[in-house]
């Protein structure tokens, strides 16, 4: 497999190209970022799961990678928005029969539509993000993975580190292995640095309910947790929603997938950023350069730069400094992350 060159900077938000629609049965939204759609144009296609478009968590991201790949390959660039997981293998289909060069699916639940598809259409390149296909990867598609534990261990030495009552949260999305990966790291960064700190844990189940995730939150705090990480995809706004009715410089909240500081800028200490942009946009480049290796799962963490986590104003200097520390002995391999329960054990 090629190696990926070290990323830098941060996630820049890049503007829309082209004129959002939508069908008779409001499941297609397409915008096109360059060129005239012709056969000539490089094409990509990127199918959301049920949280959006405009989730403010990964399909936003993922998106933001996209346009810039429409803008600088050029590319002419769709979106198809799923509205349930019954429109992954639809929405997947009619880009393949468009013959699109590439087509993403963002999101593990993809891990069982996408190989469906891939397998009907040989000749179309397929991409997929945050699933390794249980290591089965069909040879014209890519999969692209993180060690999310990695960048919430650090979340969690933030939290640990700044927590005043000793009592900080974790608001998970879906069970899943993904998700226990966010917060086992975590779990294990608080307790690496605050042994007498306790970490509460609440899932909602869901990606999409933003008030089961308040009433969550909401719960956290008034029991006392002054520090609550999420990773609930959309449904995260809720505990930004609950922080801002707190005081400020005394609740805070790390956001995850990409910077959501905006969502509560005077609660926020930080956000555990995955680069689905750099990613995506990246290997959308390979295809189009025909240098892109398929048939691979490409798992990406803090040593290769596919983890940012913009610090705010109330993560102190001297906090930076152990996140820092902690930092370097994940990349040289002096601490190992847990990702199970088992491991954190």
């Amino acid at each position: 497999m090629r190696s990926w060159k070290k990323w830098t900077g941060a996630i820049v938000a890049i503007s829309l190209i082209g004129t959002a629609c939508a069908n008779a049965n409001n499941n297609e939204n397409q915008t096109t970022n360059q060129g005239n759609g012709g056969k000539d144009t490089f094409q990509i296609g990127m199918v959301t799961n049920v949280g959006g478009i405009n989730d403010q968590s990964f399909n936003e991201i993922t998106w933001t990678g996209l346009t810039r790949a429409g803008k600088e390959l050029p590319a002419d660039v769709k979106y198809l928005e799923s509205k349930r997981e019954d429109d992954y293998v639809p929405n997947l289909t009619r880009f393949a029969r468009e013959k699109r060069d590439l087509i993403w699916g963002v999101g593990f639940k993809f891990e069982k539509a996408l190989p469906e598809v891939a397998k009907r259409f040989p000749e179309q390149t397929f991409g997929v993000v945050d699933t390794n296909l249980n290591n089965q990867v069909p040879k014209n598609v890519a999969a692209i993975t993180f060690r999310e534990e990695e960048g919430s261990y650090l979340m969690g030495v933030m939290a640990g580190l700044t927590t005043k009552t000793n009592k900080v949260g974790f608001v998970g999305g879906i069970s899943s292995p993904l998700i226990k990966r966010f917060e086992v790291g975590y779990r294990a960064g608080v307790k690496a640095v605050n042994p007498k700190a306790t970490v509460q844990v609440a899932y909602t189940e869901s990606f999409t309910d933003a008030t089961k995730a308040r009433s969550i939150a909401s719960n956290m705090y008034n029991g006392g947790a002054d520090v609550i990480y999420h990773a609930a995809g959309g449904a995260g706004k809720g505990v930004f929603d609950e922080a801002k009715t707190r005081d400020v410089g005394k609740y805070f909240v790390i956001g995850a997938d990409l910077d959501q500081s905006n969502l509560a800028p005077n609660h926020t200490l930080s956000s555990m950023v995955k680069r689905l942009d750099k990613a995506v946009y990246d290997f959308s480049k390979q295809v189009k350069d025909r240098t892109a290796t398929l048939g691979t799962v490409t798992d990406l963490g803090l040593k290769e730069d596919g983890i940012a986590y913009p610090y705010s104003k109330y993560v102190t200097p001297e906090v930076k400094a152990k996140v820092e520390e902690y930092k370097q002995k994940i990349v040289q391999g002096q601490i190992k992350v847990p990702k199970t329960e088992a491991e954190l054990k």
